[in-house]
């Protein structure tokens, strides 16, 4: 059987640090080729990469940020050419890199579809023939005749990943796109997927969920540096993954100590008892170990804790009295709190702490520090990652000292 897909030798350059000009006469580019021009500092998004695609594939490409990923997107999909190598697709091509691209925002949300619809690649009657499903499926059928500039940013979504959803090419592109909506639209958008994958299609999906790669794909291509790190079956590709992104735990520890401060933090730490990584699986337990400085006792001081979302807002706060772990007599105590596992869902997260006297002032304080992520490793807590969340005070805790 002959791949539907061949890619040979891909590489993908960029010049950092150039700056835009306006388009050049031919006058301006012959005699700005004889003139001496610093070399510019060169970037291989994408170096040597090759693999081949049969039919009904649905392949996983995962990596981290700046991996290549995207841009390997865009070169098969040919929204910009490869510097070298070559690539033969047997089939039709058809990507969703960017939802909403090809919207109009003073066309109504039908004409929309009709005018998606072309640019990703189905014809008038095509388009016809879906045009119930894809309402149906997008739920703005009420706003149907509405322009698109009176929608929110979550109908636009859903209407746009409703036609990307419908296509039937041979060969599906798809970056990151089940991030869309709500966690109900998420599941839709999942299902959706999963029908694709057993219809027949070839699918190569980007994402940084290895839940949902462990669910849809059963072949997963790593790419670091560019450079294609593993090609093998997704469990495995996985693995590697994470035992590649298990970096160095950031703590942070206070380089510029206020010694004036009566009580002060020294340094705040992640405790992995498993693992060297800030990167937690959603099945274990995270701690935060932190130590204070007393110099000067005062009466009245608050310890809290507080994490932090991806989004920067306060998830829960702990707050106590300093005296329920110390007295006059301490100089200095090491504190560790613990998060159960399974408490909250795959995302990125960091932590603030405080000591503060009610109604007066903050005596220490450190924001945003010790960023982790909750990574999932399987299960269908991942359909859940783009949720945010209220703030609440949590009571039933243990804060210990160590």
């Amino acid at each position: 059987m002959k791949p539907i897909l061949e890619v040979r030798n891909i590489y993908k350059e960029y010049k950092i640090g150039g700056q835009k000009q306006r388009r050049l006469s031919l006058r301006e580019e012959l005699i700005n080729s004889l003139k001496f021009t610093e070399n510019k500092e060169l970037f291989w998004a994408l170096q040597d990469v090759s693999f081949d695609v049969f039919p009904g594939e649905y392949i996983g490409i995962i990596g981290n940020n700046g991996a290549g990923k995207s841009t390997l997107l865009k070169v098969l999909s040919k929204i910009t050419p490869p510097t070298k190598g070559y690539i033969k697709a047997r089939g039709r091509v058809a990507s969703l890199l960017e939802v909403g691209t090809g919207f109009h925002s003073e066309l109504t949300g039908r004409e929309n579809v009709y005018l998606n619809g072309s640019i990703l690649g189905l014809r008038r009657a095509e388009i016809e023939k879906k045009f119930d499903a894809i309402v149906d499926f997008s739920g703005v059928e009420r706003f149907l005749e509405t322009p698109l500039k009176h929608y929110s940013t979550g109908m636009e979504l859903r209407l746009a990943f409703a036609v990307a959803a419908h296509l039937e090419p041979e060969i599906l592109l798809i970056d990151e796109v089940l991030a869309v909506g709500d966690a109900e639209f998420q599941k839709k958008c999942l299902g959706k997927m999963d029908e694709v994958s057993k219809s027949g299609r070839t699918v190569l999906f980007v994402s940084h969920n290895l839940g949902l790669i462990k669910q849809l794909c059963t072949r997963t291509i790593l790419l670091h540096n560019g450079k294609v790190k593993v090609d093998t079956n997704t469990a495995q590709a996985t693995s590697i993954y994470m035992n590649l992104m298990a970096q160095k735990v950031e703590n942070y520890e206070i380089s510029k100590i206020d010694k004036t401060k009566p009580v002060f933090f020294e340094f705040i730490r992640l405790i992995n008892t498993k693992h060297n990584s800030s990167e937690f699986p959603h099945n274990e337990s995270i701690s935060i170990r932190f130590k204070l400085v007393i110099q000067n006792w005062i009466d009245g001081v608050i310890l809290t804790l507080g994490l932090l979302s991806k989004y920067k807002n306060r998830i829960f706060t702990i707050a106590k009295p300093l005296t329920d772990w110390t007295n006059p007599k301490t100089e200095e105590i090491t504190l560790e709190f613990t998060l159960p596992p399974n408490l909250f869902v795959p995302s990125f997260y960091s932590w603030s702490l405080y000591l503060h006297i009610p109604g007066i002032d903050y005596v220490d304080e450190v924001r945003d520090v010790c960023p982790f992520r909750i990574v999932d490793t399987g299960s269908n807590m991942a359909i859940y990652e783009q949720e945010d969340y209220g703030h609440f005070f949590l009571k039933d805790y243990e804060l210990k000292i160590v």
